[in-house]
Parts: structure tokens; C-alpha cells; sequence
């Protein structure tokens, strides 16, 4: 079964334009990405989805391998969509968000992993446990979930709220696993009044009722939002 993880970067980011290029030491955060991300034993190819020519040339200076899509998507996911349709050999897909420099390669085996071997998830994702000082960040998305591991419900605000009790709060981690086909149909949900609510769409295949497996891990490397994240 082949694995491809597929890295969007896209240049024009609300809170942090051109941030795929933005140095880390002495590489860019894509770069940082990629070669974190090839380091994953459960992919069998880590290909770059970006709508613009300098991410394009820079990632082919370092030997990545990169496809250019349209400037037009609204998501990360359609961005995908749209170089998933290019690798007709593919059966898993990983989304493995250009915005996650320090990813772990365990991190990405644990999703895939997670996915291989419960195939009534319809996707897969991670979190981490969140330090309480981020608790009420709206940058640092909650997740909850059940005893089996699948999402109850995403969100910017904290989750649970701790309002009679202190309970653990879950950092989510960007990053997806899916099969191809449902990936391929995923644009044809129905929009979600939650996923506009909280501007996150993996709430459009909770509200759908699909299942969303999680992958616990121990921790989440270096994560960009803003400017400031690199400061």
C-alpha cells in the first residue's frame, strides 16, 4: 500500500504572508518540514503542493519534490485534492501541514499507523497534551475525545472548560491521514456552520458525522502561526 505525504504551502497566509520561507538558523520552515517529514517510515514519498514560484524553486534547491497547484484554493485540503488526483498509485494520503518545522517522524508513523489499522476511521489526526498557559489561546486548536479515541468535537476556545473539575486539555496537532477516495470526496460535504464558526475544517467531517481517529503523542515540535512564534 503506497503512503504519500503531501506538504501544502501556500504563500499568501493571512496572519503570516510568505510564511513557508521564513528561516529557521539556516533553513527555510519548508525545508525544516520536508526533511523532518522524510524521516518517516510509513511514507513511501514527501512531495511540496505550493501556489507559487518562489516556493517552487526553493524547494527544488534543496531536492524536494514539489508540484505547483492553483492560487484559488480556500484550503489547505483542496490543495491537496488537487495533487492527490496526480499520483493515481496512491492509497493513503498524509496532509501534513508546512506550517509544522519541528514534526516528528514518529509523529507522522503513529497517524498513518493509527489509520492502517483501524479502517472505520474515516481520517486521522494527533494531539498532544496543551500547557495551561496556552489553555485560552485561539492559535493552539483543542481537541476532545472519547474513550476510543475519536473526536468529539475541535475547537479555539478551551475545551473542556474545567468548570467543575480540572480535567487535561488536548493540543491539536496539524496534521491528516486519509484514504484516498475519501479524500477525493471530501469537497463534497456539505458546508459546516461549525467550521465557519471556529475557522477549522476538519469540523466539516465531524458535523457530517465521519469519524476522525486521534493519535496521542508525547509532545509537538516547533509550531508556526505568527510572525511571533519565531521569536
Amino acid at each position: 500500500m503506497k503512503v504519500i505525504g503531501i506538504i501544502p504551502a501556500r504563500y499568501a497566509s493571512t496572519r503570516f504572508p510568505g510564511k513557508p520561507l521564513a528561516r529557521i538558523g539556516n533553513k527555510t520552515m519548508i525545508e525544516w518540514t520536508y526533511i523532518h517529514s522524510k524521516k518517516a517510515r510509513t511514507l513511501n514519498e514527501v512531495i511540496v503542493a505550493t501556489d507559487h514560484s518562489e516556493i517552487f524553486q526553493c524547494v527544488k534547491s534543496f531536492g524536494g519534490e514539489v508540484i505547483l497547484t492553483s492560487p484559488d484554493h480556500a484550503t489547505g485540503t483542496d490543495r491537496i485534492i488537487e495533487a492527490t488526483k496526480k499520483f493515481s498509485d496512491s492509497e493513503i494520503i498524509v496532509n501534513i501541514q508546512g506550517d509544522e518545522p519541528g514534526i516528528e517522524s514518529d509523529l507522522i508513523d503513529g497517524v498513518v499507523n493509527l489509520k492502517l489499522q483501524n479502517r472505520n476511521f474515516d481520517m486521522t489526526t494527533a494531539a498532544c497534551l496543551l500547557e495551561k498557559e496556552n489553555y485560552t489561546d485561539p492559535n493552539r486548536v483543542k481537541v476532545v475525545f472519547d474513550k476510543n479515541f475519536r473526536a468529539l468535537y475541535f475547537s479555539r476556545s478551551q475545551i473542556p472548560s474545567n468548570f467543575k473539575a480540572e480535567k487535561k486539555v488536548y493540543k491539536h496537532i496539524g496534521i491528516y491521514c486519509y484514504e484516498k477516495n475519501f479524500l477525493l470526496a471530501y469537497n463534497s460535504l456539505p458546508k459546516s456552520d461549525l467550521e465557519e464558526s471556529e475557522s477549522l475544517e476538519q469540523l466539516r467531517a465531524v458535523e457530517d458525522g465521519n469519524s476522525i481517529g486521534v493519535y496521542i503523542h508525547s509532545g509537538s515540535g516547533l509550531s508556526v502561526d505568527t510572525e511571533s512564534d519565531l521569536t
